[in-house]
């Protein structure tokens, strides 16, 4: 895969190529996850995790009505270890169970190897667009996905919008360009103010794409769009474009196509996107509070009762990294995205 010397290509082409390139894309041939990998994610730190999303699942399918037929739709699975643990727990509810058809929605086919042999054993579909859904109601789950789409950045200088840009200095060695441009038009394509009291802009067209799809989806045939993800509410958005190598933090334009590249999610433009998208966002909280609320301190008092002490601690310092404020409680937000009748607010403040 080549990049032309001294051709400037949008950040997000950038990043794209970096992570999704076919022959050598980060996702696409290799498992980021882990010790061996870049970085570990919350269904692959306790099952906990994914237990209190089953329980979340069942009661919004419940709040819907508990419809014959639901789509559970998991956007970009990792290396599927949520929705394995998932499935484990809705068996356990006959009904539920009944009604449920799974889909994974993943474009790294290396990936896709290790979940279908991880889920070898259930009746799981793979789907490369969400267009591919013609019925519903859905729901859709993005634990740790639209962080890991590429993004736009724009900076503004006296009082003018520069976007950045890469331009290949040779092999494998690149650098930032700031390029003039006007903001407006990008404004006019998405219908959204994206400049006011803002210095820097970071956007991801291809979130835009997902959301505007998953807003039809919702819409057309009922059902919501839960997100987790590290990001901020405030208003401000900030330059959060980050890189990660061997679980150290890397330099954006190094280690190409071999860490991933990623930024924290501005909640406050998915909050303007979602009422563009004539949705609501029905709540919002830490990930703390969310799996609190669900309880998942309770249900690890109840699976480590009998247990031996070391089995014990490891079940609570797995919960810990989880919850704590220090650790993935805080930085780690929770969105829920319904129809602006739904009423539904599990997991979230009334």
């Amino acid at each position: 895969m080549k990049i032309s010397k001294n051709k400037l290509i949008s950040l997000d082409k950038f990043i794209d190529k970096a992570l999704y390139n076919k022959k050598i894309g980060y996702y696409m041939n290799r498992d980021p996850f882990g010790k061996n990998g870049d970085f570990i994610t919350a269904p692959n730190i306790s099952i906990l995790f994914s237990e209190m999303i089953s329980v979340w699942c069942i009661a919004f399918w419940e709040s819907l009505g508990s419809p014959k037929k639901i789509n559970i739709v998991e956007l970009g699975s990792g290396n599927g270890e949520m929705m394995r643990q998932m499935i484990k727990v809705f068996e356990r509810f006959n009904s539920f169970k009944k009604s449920c058809n799974y889909y994974i929605l993943e474009k790294s086919h290396f990936l896709k190897k290790i979940q279908r042999k991880k889920l070898a054993n259930y009746n799981v579909k793979w789907i490369d667009s969400l267009n591919k859904l013609n019925s519903g109601p859905n729901i859709f789950l993005a634990n740790e996905f639209f962080d890991a789409l590429p993004i736009k950045q724009f900076i503004k200088k006296n009082n003018k919008w520069f976007e950045k840009k890469i331009k290949t200095v040779s092999k494998n060695n690149f650098e930032l360009v700031d390029t003039i441009t006007n903001i407006q038009n990008l404004e006019k394509k998405i219908g959204i103010n994206l400049n006011n009291n803002q210095k820097i802009i970071e956007f991801s067209p291809l979130t835009y794409k997902y959301l505007n799809i998953i807003s039809k989806k919702i819409n057309s045939f009922h059902g919501g769009l839960l997100i987790i993800d590290y990001g901020y509410l405030e208003k401000k958005m900030k330059n959060s474009l980050q890189s990660v190598y061997k679980h150290k933090f890397n330099q954006i334009l190094e280690n190409f196509a071999r860490s991933d590249i990623t930024y924290n999610i501005s909640f406050h433009l998915l909050k303007k996107i979602t009422k563009k998208l004539n949705l609501k966002v029905a709540g919002f909280a830490t990930q703390k509070d969310f799996l609190t609320k669900l309880g998942i301190v309770q249900r690890a008092e109840i699976i480590s009762k009998n247990l031996q002490f070391s089995k014990k601690a490891d079940i609570y310092y797995r919960l810990k990294r989880l919850i704590d404020n220090k650790f993935m409680g805080k930085l780690f937000k929770v969105m829920f995205i319904t129809k602006k009748n739904n009423k539904f607010k599990l997991g979230f403040k009334n």
